[in-house]
């Protein structure tokens, strides 16, 4: 079965919406966009690069299919190892509003979205990762489909904007598996997976007891 990596920029509240310029994703006025660019430095981007060698397809909802396939297939890939990854690489989208995807080796899942995902899991049997997907992340996350976290936390906070842990996340335990820290305090975390959640409690025994 397949590994499935949920992959996302994250502000420290928590906020996933729209990282990468002002009009990504406006949805409920949010006016905030393009809050990571200013963080980017080279060691970054080499991170970066070594994730994607990791995955062996790319998961995305319609809004973030149609900003990566409007952007990435006229990034030149001879300079750029994320775009010559991104353009070969199978890429599933889960959309019921599209009736077609053009970008190179893009498939349309149909149906029912949580079924389709636990079908291809099963299919591929390597490293499927998730890439913005705001909403399709929160089917993911109600039918438990989520393997692993790569979590880029960067210092500041917004307030408001969709999260990527809202309602209807299924509580579970996470095992921190790597650490890295950027030269301007953003923080490169791995998570993966780790069973149920154990839970105790502080609270004093009775006085004689």
């Amino acid at each position: 079965m397949s590994d499935l990596v949920v992959g996302t920029f994250l502000t420290a509240d928590g906020v996933m919406q729209a990282p990468g310029g002002p009009d990504e994703d406006r949805d409920a006025g949010f006016e905030h966009g393009g809050w990571t660019v200013t963080y980017w430095d080279e060691g970054m981007g080499e991170i970066m690069d070594d994730q994607f060698d990791e995955a062996d397809a790319l998961l995305l909802g319609r809004r973030t299919y149609e900003i990566f396939a409007a952007h990435w297939p006229h990034v030149d890939a001879e300079d750029d190892p994320v775009a010559a990854k991104l353009n070969s690489m199978p890429k599933y989208v889960a959309s019921r509003s599209l009736d077609a995807v053009e970008w190179n080796n893009s498939t349309l899942l149909s149906g029912d979205v949580a079924a389709a995902v636990e079908d291809l899991k099963n299919e591929r049997g390597d490293a499927i990762m998730v890439q913005g997907s705001h909403d399709l992340i929160q089917t993911l996350l109600a039918h438990d489909l989520v393997d692993e976290f790569w979590l880029w936390v960067f210092p500041l906070v917004l307030g408001e904007g969709k999260r990527l842990f809202d309602d209807g996340t299924i509580p579970a335990a996470l095992e921190l598996t790597a650490v890295e820290t950027s030269s301007t305090g953003v923080q490169m975390l791995r998570y993966e997976r780790a069973g149920e959640i154990e839970y105790g409690s502080f609270a004093l025994d009775d006085a004689g007891e």
